[in-house]
């Protein structure tokens, strides 16, 4: 059944309606809950839901990074530019309070990780910690780096040269998505999970 549209210029659009229109338009989106540390020793943790995989040889994800409202980078891409590595984690549903409440704009020298007491272990080839208990952790490394767009933004591949994965989610050596319950984002301040997922074979 077909019904009526609304036709968008997004030329028409200021900064903020684009963006709560890009948002609402591409969903649902993963969260790659970042972890990082600069080059004091810092340890930093922060959500991003511009982010995908790109690639399985060699497995390459996707980060994109905005800009403060000042223009500088956020404390991610600083640490990104500076050490080239980062871990990327699945955040499952129960962890999505903490995972939000990563995102709140701490001062650079502050810890989310200190802050919020988690609890970490260290990588196996690179130097920013991952959380003990998460779900899925990918140690990463910067491939590239390209500003992008207006602002500009900042735009990461980074090859994942390790995945840890916890046990008690795996099928068949995989993560199975009803398990894990992976935090999707939405529009504004919604999220869904990957507690339900449905089939549908595709043509041979």
């Amino acid at each position: 059944m077909s019904g009526n549209h609304r036709s968008i210029d997004p030329a028409e659009l200021d900064h903020r309606q684009r963006y709560h229109l890009m948002v609402s338009c591409v969903v649902p989106r993963p969260v790659a809950w970042t972890s990082t540390i600069s080059l004091q020793g810092i340890t930093n943790l922060a959500p991003f839901s511009f982010f995908g995989g790109i690639s399985s040889d060699p497995p390459t994800v996707m980060l994109s990074v905005g800009r403060r409202s000042d223009g500088s980078h956020k404390d991610t891409s600083c640490n990104l530019l500076e050490t080239s590595e980062a871990v990327v984690h699945i955040c499952p549903r129960a962890d999505a309070p903490t995972m939000v409440a990563s995102s709140e704009g701490l001062p650079p020298q502050t810890s989310e990780i200190d802050h919020l007491g988690l609890s970490t272990i260290s990588s196996d080839l690179i130097a920013p910690v991952r959380l003990i208990d998460a779900a899925i952790a990918m140690e990463t490394r910067r491939i590239h780096h390209q500003e992008v767009g207006n602002g500009p933004i900042d735009l990461f591949l980074l090859e994942v040269v390790r995945f840890h994965l916890r046990e008690d989610l795996l099928v068949d050596g995989l993560p199975d998505a009803a398990l894990l319950q992976a935090v999707g984002r939405l529009g504004g301040s919604l999220y869904c999970d990957t507690a339900a997922p449905f089939a549908i074979d595709r043509p041979t």
